[in-house]
């Protein structure tokens, strides 16, 4: 299965922008971004993605992305 990031475009900052565009990069992943997914509050509290429908919030761009990571490694053990 291939894992699915999901972002908010209220939430591209330039930190979250670049870790969309280095996701994008990889052919194993797909990537999407929403004009909003929905998650207001935790869009407003600082830089967050959804991986296969699951909320990975953080507090900065570089925790985001091994979040992602790490969510997605997690996932692919249950499928």
């Amino acid at each position: 299965m291939i894992p699915l990031v999901e972002f908010c475009i209220n939430n591209l900052t330039p930190d979250v922008l670049e870790i969309k565009n280095k996701l994008e990069q990889d052919p194993g992943i797909d990537v999407l971004e929403y004009g909003c997914l929905g998650n207001c509050g935790i869009c407003a509290q600082g830089p967050y993605a959804m991986v296969n429908g699951e909320v990975i919030t953080a507090n900065s761009g570089e925790e985001l992305l091994q979040k992602i990571y790490q969510a997605m490694d997690e996932m692919e053990v249950r499928y």
